[in-house]
């Protein structure tokens, strides 16, 4: 089993470049599942997750393509259906959460759509029923065989429908749009996900044919077309990225530059960080974090802690709620963070504890940490990384700390992030990676 040993204190600086966003590279891999014409799609990540959903598709018969270190080319021309019932389909899909994501264009193009439970990190309860009860709305048979933990959907056509979501969640609100941009008639959802992400899935079906209006808002509208064409598509830097790197920029005192952000698709992610005292500018399309000793949290007008909460787009995205925390630890000031939508994500904080970090885990949910001002520094300790956020978080935390660092399960950094401590070596940082018995 592979381990990160992190050599704590270590500056960074330079300058180092986000790679394309993973949760709109899951979506974007499903669509290709929509037409029999080629599509080709740049700027693809080449982690974990996304790599193993290609080599999934590649299974069902979709002819891959690789043109270049990021950039893929897929043509659905020959899905062998047979294949979503075997054990190897089942498999394949339990170790991925982004599977389900197929379900919707496989039930749009071929009438059915069969995914087991899919995998991903255990952050708590991430049900599956928006997804479900869309597909129901456009017309759709649902089964789901509880001993089994198998989901199937079939209908002869789609047809369109009013729908309101029941939560604004993204991956089902891609899910049933890949559905509905096939089905009779019109569709429209509201409470729809607006996330950048789903704003360029829909973009990406449009080019490919589709009528779907709304885009960037939470309703959509979409007129049923008979079929998609082929198309080409670059993915946007991933956001979770910049942000990772700008707390580890902070919490690391370091200096750093990070190139071609995207800056208008980032939201509220840099007024966040403003108000955690990280000091930053925009330089065209880049970050430019100076280095500081010192990074102090506001408070709210009346003078109460602050509180950085999840919230749906274009609140901030729940993926970055364990940065926030671990670059709280050595502010000046108090925080209270408040992770709505999952009740396992904070789970990772006794680490944090265990390495001196003032946090009180008030519930699962809310965590309130008093930052140490750099005064004190974190002690090394031997950790376990529990999904892919925490255990960057984790890994901030140890290149900050007094001495050296064990963090095991790095796969799951893996699935998130590629090469990340070669990225982060180049730029001053001591990690290596080493094979555990």
């Amino acid at each position: 089993m592979a381990v990160f040993k992190v050599e704590g204190g270590y500056r960074l600086k330079g300058e180092i470049t986000p790679q394309g966003a993973k949760n709109e590279a899951l979506q974007i891999l499903c669509a290709t599942l929509l037409t029999e014409e080629r599509v080709v799609v740049h700027n693809i990540p080449r982690i974990l997750d996304v790599m193993q959903l290609i080599e999934l598709l590649r299974s069902m018969g979709v002819e891959v393509e690789e043109l270049s270190e990021d950039t893929f080319s897929f043509r659905a021309k020959d899905i062998n259906l047979d294949y979503l019932r075997s054990d190897d389909y089942q498999r394949r899909c339990r170790r991925l959460r982004g599977s389900v994501m197929m379900v919707g264009p496989l039930l749009a193009r071929f009438g059915v759509g069969y995914v087991p439970k899919p995998g991903g990190d255990k952050i708590g309860r991430r049900r599956l029923d928006t997804h479900f009860l869309g597909f129901q709305k456009l017309g759709a048979k649902f089964d789901f065989d509880r001993s089994e933990g198998f989901f199937s959907v079939e209908a002869d056509r789609l047809k369109g429908c009013y729908m309101l979501l029941d939560e604004a969640s993204v991956t089902g609100t891609a899910n049933i749009v890949m559905a509905a941009v096939l089905a009779k008639g019109t569709t429209t959802i509201y409470n729809a996900a607006c996330e950048p992400y789903i704003q360029q899935l829909c973009r990406m079906l449009n080019r490919m044919g589709a009528r779907i209006s709304g885009i960037a808002s939470n309703l959509l509208t979409i007129e049923g077309v008979e079929s998609l064409g082929g198309t080409e598509h670059t993915m946007l830097p991933d956001m979770i990225e910049v942000g990772s790197f700008i707390g580890m920029a902070a919490m690391n005192q370091s200096e750093l530059t990070i190139k071609n952000v995207s800056y208008d698709n980032l939201g509220i992610i840099p007024a966040q960080f403003a108000r955690m005292g990280i000091r930053f500018e925009q330089r065209g399309d880049d970050i430019y974090i100076p280095e500081q000793d010192h990074y102090s949290i506001e408070s709210f007008i009346d003078g109460s802690i602050m509180t950085i909460a999840d919230a749906p787009w274009p609140g901030l995205t729940p993926d970055l709620l364990s940065i926030f925390l671990v670059v709280a630890t050595q502010a000046k000031g108090a925080v209270l963070i408040h992770q709505k939508m999952f009740e396992s994500r904070l789970f990772f904080v006794d680490k944090l504890i265990d390495m001196g970090a003032q946090i009180i885990l008030c519930d699962p949910h809310r965590a309130t940490v008093i930052g140490h001002d750099h005064r004190i520094r974190l002690r090394a300790t031997r950790m376990t990384s529990p999904d892919i956020r925490a255990g960057v978080a984790l890994l901030i935390a140890a290149m900050s700390a007094d001495g050296t660092s064990i963090i095991q399960n790095i796969d799951q950094i893996d699935r998130g992030y590629r090469d990340i401590d070669g990225r982060l070596n180049a730029l001053g940082a001591h990690i290596t990676r080493l094979e555990e018995c």
